[in-house]
């Protein structure tokens, strides 16, 4: 790695007055993802010195890898915000490329497609476990509309643990218009309910679907759900009516990931 210098900070250089108003990510999964992707670039790397050489096989295929800087703890916490769980990694790049909608169905796709809507999904917690469970099984794309869904922040990336890397972000300007384009184009849109009578494992398999999740309480928006082909719900027991979206997106994706 002689080719790549280091640079080692004194302790408390990196203050929180001094942070830069810059894009970071954070935790092991979240940065190792981030540099193995071509799409990113990384700018400069925070890691702690006994960490790096682990990273060194990733760092050496890259065509331009970031600059390095081993630091310790309160260097690491000065920069990010509080609270931040990094885990000894932080990672200093551009955001995560976004597609429009034509542009994600301009690309070449495989026979079996699973997407996954977000209508009014807003926090970030949320939004990246389920990142991360769309690509635990094999989702092709994850559609956010332009307002009332959150941008890239550090604490989706690591709370996607890697999978906002796996997974393009679709992003679109009206939610059930672009349903509807997904409709004309062969999609099942299935919006998840828990009111409903039918039961998502009752369906017969198709192999283009768009699974649709609203907020927490609220559900879909009407429109949203009168756009959806057919709403679903997952068969719980009682006294439990309903899941955490996030809970409920995982095992979603998991019963349809045998034909999607």
């Amino acid at each position: 790695m002689s080719t790549k210098p280091t640079l080692k900070l004194p302790r408390g250089a990196l203050s929180k007055k001094r942070r830069p108003a810059k894009h970071w990510i954070w935790g092991h999964h979240a940065v190792v993802a981030a540099l193995a992707n071509p799409e990113r670039k990384s700018k400069r790397l925070l890691v702690y010195p006994d960490l790096l050489p682990d990273l060194l096989p990733i760092l050496d295929a890259m065509d331009i890898p970031p600059a390095i800087t081993e630091v310790r703890k309160a260097d690491i916490d000065g920069m990010l915000p509080e609270g931040a769980v990094h885990q000894g990694y932080a990672l200093e790049c551009n955001l995560r490329p976004e597609l429009s909608l034509g542009q994600f169905l301009a690309q070449p796709q495989d026979q079996r497609r699973l997407l996954v809507a977000l209508d009014q999904v807003t926090d970030p917690h949320n939004v990246g476990a389920i990142w991360r469970s769309a690509a635990a099984f094999g989702a092709s794309g994850l559609l956010l509309t332009e307002r009332h869904a959150p941008n890239e922040t550090g604490v989706l990336a690591k709370t996607a643990c890697g999978g906002l890397e796996v997974v393009p972000p679709v992003r679109v300007r009206n939610l059930s218009d672009s349903l509807e384009s997904l409709i004309d184009k062969g999609y099942r849109v299935l919006g998840l309910a828990g009111e409903v009578e039918t039961r998502l494992n009752d369906l017969e398999p198709a192999d283009l679907n768009v699974l649709v999740l609203g907020a927490e309480g609220e559900g879909m928006r009407q429109r949203t759900r009168q756009t959806c082909t057919t709403l679903v719900r997952l068969p719980t027991r009682p006294p439990i009516e309903h899941l955490n979206v996030s809970n409920a997106a995982a095992i979603a994706l998991y019963a349809l990931s045998s034909y999607a």
